[in-house]
């Protein structure tokens, strides 16, 4: 299993903890791996009702797949990128159809790949301290790990802000969301893993514990989101923000000019087809993009200059949505020359 995830038996449960707290949890592609194999494992013993997963630390759950170890391998290695996000993506779908309760104790940062082992499970438990966005259209790329099925099933044009923006949210706001199912307090998630693992269900476990959220701020912004967050083209939408006048809106539209234009047109499309696929076909919409992204230059620009360099100011190509043509936008979708991502 390694140290960087740790599996163990607790009575009727089955505890999974991400654990490289150095690293807020980052997931690596052995860490996909062998949360697969153990996934799989505990779904067909018996012994086994229920399956938590943590983060170690108490800062992260887990802030995103191992960007640096993508990073690294461009040139180098060819083939990890594909490897890295087939065993992500594959990982995801299984949580997703997982046959018993898996329950996320999401408890500080969750971001990207930490999303895609948290939200797709039957019962995400937030803290007081949970933190989530999914900020990669600031580094060059698109809410992946189940992002084109969950963001576009937030209540109205929720799911498209926090997607196009990266905007971060509270426990509150993820509640209202639908994207978090109960917050329990920090202080009691052990009692919430004793309950399990003596064996009673996550919903009367959950129940015992659950705290009462605060209200939520995006409820307050939601019709203003709704309205602004309505039109067809990225030009669209950012013209209905200039003319809006609110503080709201002029702190969005600094934050979207800060994001790969590129990254931009192509997350409103996405995030449109998702509404009516599967979550198979989202997963394979997913690597299609992924794999283009890989290809071209605003994923390493973005991951140089914002996460390894920290300078915060990447020069993307195009550097304005107008550059960018609706034919290279329609590459992305395209499928791949090796087929879509399988499943079996």
């Amino acid at each position: 299993m390694g140290d960087d995830l740790l599996a163990e038996r607790r009575g009727a449960l089955g505890l999974l903890t991400l654990n490289r707290p150095q690293a807020l949890n980052a997931l690596t592609l052995a860490m996909s791996e062998a949360m697969t194999a153990q996934l799989d494992a505990w779904a067909a013993d018996p012994a086994i009702r229920t399956v938590a997963i943590r983060g170690a630390g108490d800062r992260a759950f887990c802030a995103g797949g191992d960007v640096r170890a993508l990073y690294e391998a461009r040139g180098r290695d060819p083939g990890y990128a594909p490897r890295f996000y087939a065993a992500e993506y594959r990982l995801n779908r299984l949580i997703k159809r997982y046959p018993k309760p898996y329950v996320a104790l999401i408890d500080g940062i969750v971001m990207g790949g930490g999303v895609g082992v948290s939200f797709h499970g039957s019962d995400r438990v937030v803290t007081e301290n949970a933190l989530f966005a999914m900020p990669e259209t600031g580094i060059g790329l698109f809410p992946d790990v189940g992002g084109t099925w969950f963001l576009p099933r937030c209540p109205g044009e929720i799911g498209l802000y926090l997607g196009l923006t990266g905007a971060r949210i509270k426990a509150a706001d993820l509640l209202y969301a639908g994207l978090a199912t109960a917050e329990i307090v920090r202080e009691r998630l052990p009692a919430l893993i004793d309950r399990l693992a003596a064996g009673e269900t996550p919903a009367i476990a959950i129940s015992a514990l659950r705290a009462t959220p605060d209200p939520a701020p995006l409820e307050t912004e939601r019709s203003r989101i709704d309205r602004l967050f309505a039109g067809p083209r990225m030009e669209a939408i950012l013209a209905a923000l200039e003319g809006d006048g609110s503080d709201f809106a002029r702190k969005v539209t600094t934050e979207l000019g800060r994001k790969s234009p590129t990254s931009l047109k192509v997350t409103l499309r996405q995030l449109s087809e998702g509404r009516t696929l599967s979550f198979e076909d989202c997963m394979r919409l997913e690597y299609r993009l992924v794999l283009r992204f890989m290809e071209n230059h605003d994923f390493f620009e973005g991951v140089r200059t914002v996460v390894l360099e920290k300078t915060g100011t990447p020069a993307w190509k195009p550097a304005r949505l107008e550059e960018i043509e609706e034919a290279a936008v329609e590459r992305y979708f395209m499928e791949l020359p090796g087929g879509d991502l399988r499943f079996d």
